[in-house]
């Protein structure tokens, strides 16, 4: 499919987090723009003092892995560990073309929630090889005109434990991968994790390119690869081009390991991404109470000046059984699983929606300013507590300029005598 340049757009009464009056958004040939050329043929849309995002951002999601539930066996524990064993006993079974199906369902259900950009993390190993990797990269391509797919190549049964899917590792980088990702806590001890976090960097440096690991998902307190990979970035010089998703363990250290460990991150620039669904449905399963929810530390973070994010990861998997991607459905298991219900709180949250994401994957044409994608989403909602408190479906989405999806709601009821 020839991928379009863009639309030429004038968004009137554009209402935007954190502001009082509305305004009026330009895009210009799929760009944002300070105002329209002199008889420029815009469409104009008038956004009624609704509330307005440069489309939401999914910084953390499995497409390879999606709509599995009653394709494979129940996940009776209800761990991660079951659910990483039911899909390494299945993934020769998938095909290249149902994995692309099965994704290509969920980025149109995301879409239509708003969503513009997708991070994915596909499984490497040496048991499938890249099949899933090379139907995202082929669905990648046929969706780009509707959504920027990221593709991250990640090997969760291991790099140290699983000999020969190094190489795997720089294949994929080679067909297209954006990002080179890790589980450094899934190998055999510290010394394997160590080593594990070396050698993507190394691939990291030939590629050129970022870094987006699985850090540390457990409740285990001894799980201490967030700090390997901080110093990491450090030594390698990648600060800010480093991504840790779930950071659990985080939750489960002492307060004075802990804060040493936020610091760093800080210090790293290193971007967390929680991913409050599956985290509370995966974790604290061997706890009796109280029982640990898995949501790492996020308002420590965000205090520490750590860029912090959510992701949906898992939907209706062996991981996780619900979802469909929806990050105002995302923001609203947050608040409650972090505490965060205080205004300001709220306005963070749904900042992370979009622009704290965006960043997280490095995606620096994302927002209002000119020159930015001419994504939109206009919400029926004022403000964002409206937006997460209601969580409507009704959406218009915008993507460089042009309509590519709209949804509205009808209702009837019988009058109260």
């Amino acid at each position: 499919m020839p991928e379009r340049t863009g639309g030429t757009l004038r968004v009137i009464n554009a209402r935007l987090p954190g502001h009082d009056q509305t305004v009026t958004l330009n895009i210009v040939d799929g760009v944002y723009a300070d105002a329209l050329p002199d008889g420029a043929d815009a469409v104009e849309l008038d956004a009624a003092g609704r509330l307005c995002v440069p489309g939401f951002v999914e910084p953390h999601i499995h497409l390879d892995k999606a709509l599995l539930l009653g394709d494979v066996p129940v996940n009776e524990s209800g761990t991660l560990e079951e659910a990483i064993t039911i899909v390494g006993e299945h993934k020769k079974a998938l095909s290249g073309d149902d994995i692309a199906r099965r994704a290509r369902e969920i980025a149109d259900s995301a879409l239509s929630h708003g969503v513009t950009r997708i991070r994915t993390h596909v499984d490497i190993d040496t048991r499938s090889g890249l099949v899933a990797f090379d139907a995202l990269r082929a669905m990648r391509a046929e969706l780009g005109d509707l959504v920027d797919i990221q593709i991250v190549a990640f090997p969760q049964n291991g790099i140290v434990g699983d000999p020969g899917v190094e190489d795997l590792l720089r294949k994929a980088m080679d067909r297209g991968a954006d990002a080179i990702g890790g589980m450094p806590f899934n190998e055999d001890g510290p010394e394997a994790s160590r080593r594990h976090i070396d050698i993507a960097f190394a691939i990291a440096e030939e590629s050129g390119c970022d870094v987006d690991m699985h850090v540390d998902e457990s409740d285990d307190p001894d799980a201490r690869t967030l700090e390997m990979l901080c110093e990491a970035t450090i030594a390698n010089g990648y600060q800010g081009r480093v991504t840790a998703g779930h950071t659990c363990a985080l939750a489960a250290y002492p307060d004075d390991y802990a804060k040493r460990v936020i610091d760093l991150a800080a210090k790293a620039e290193v971007s967390i991404i929680t991913n409050p669904g599956t985290n509370m449905m995966l974790q604290g399963r061997a706890d009796a109470h109280p029982k640990r929810r898995g949501i790492t530390r996020v308002r420590e973070l965000l205090a520490a000046g750590v860029n912090v994010a959510f992701g949906q990861d898992n939907l209706q998997d062996m991981f996780y059984p619900f979802g469909h991607d929806d990050p105002l459905e995302l923001a609203f298991l947050l608040a409650h699983a972090a505490h965060m219900g205080h205004p300001d709180d709220i306005a963070t949250l749904f900042a992370m929606t979009h622009e704290h994401a965006a960043k997280a994957i490095g995606a620096t044409d994302h927002g209002f300013a000119p020159g930015c994608t001419g994504d939109l989403v206009i919400l029926d909602a004022e403000s964002p507590l409206d937006a997460v408190i209601r969580r409507s479906p009704e959406r218009t989405v915008i993507r460089r300029g042009e309509t590519v999806c709209e949804t509205s709601v009808s209702r009837s009821r019988r009058a109260v005598a």
